[in-house]
């Protein structure tokens, strides 16, 4: 199972760190990655971490706000996400890849969190 946390109601500007912790399946051998489905749109990948943490990948529009991590010892992959905005209001999955190397594709990830909603207020 991927148990996420750390959503939340936040202030424009303001940080969370959401966590995901992988219980069941094997972590330390794939990679993991975060999206997130804004209201009313599509899937949006976020952010992916190699196996290692070696190998990461960001999509555009993080810019530099947000920081993912992964604690192969913990079985738990983090996102720290800095000077949010009201874009950025989802809610966001953990996935569990079903390989080694960080990817955008969601059909490439075996196993999905039951998301955590973040809020961002103008």
């Amino acid at each position: 199972q991927l148990q996420a946390s750390g959503g939340g109601l936040v202030q424009a500007g303001g940080s969370l760190r959401l966590s995901c912790t992988v219980s069941g399946r094997p972590f330390s051998s794939r990679a993991m990655g975060w999206f997130r489905r804004a209201p009313g749109k599509g899937r949006q990948f976020v952010a992916a971490i190699g196996s290692s943490g070696e190998n990461i990948d960001y999509a555009d529009f993080v810019n530099g706000r947000f920081t993912i991590s992964r604690d192969n010892t913990r079985n738990t992959v983090y996102l720290q996400m800095n000077s949010l905005d009201s874009d950025d209001t989802a809610v966001y999955f953990c996935a569990r890849g079903a390989g080694r190397l960080p990817t955008r594709s969601g059909e490439l990830y075996e196993n999905w969190g039951q998301g955590t909603l973040v809020t961002v207020s103008s």
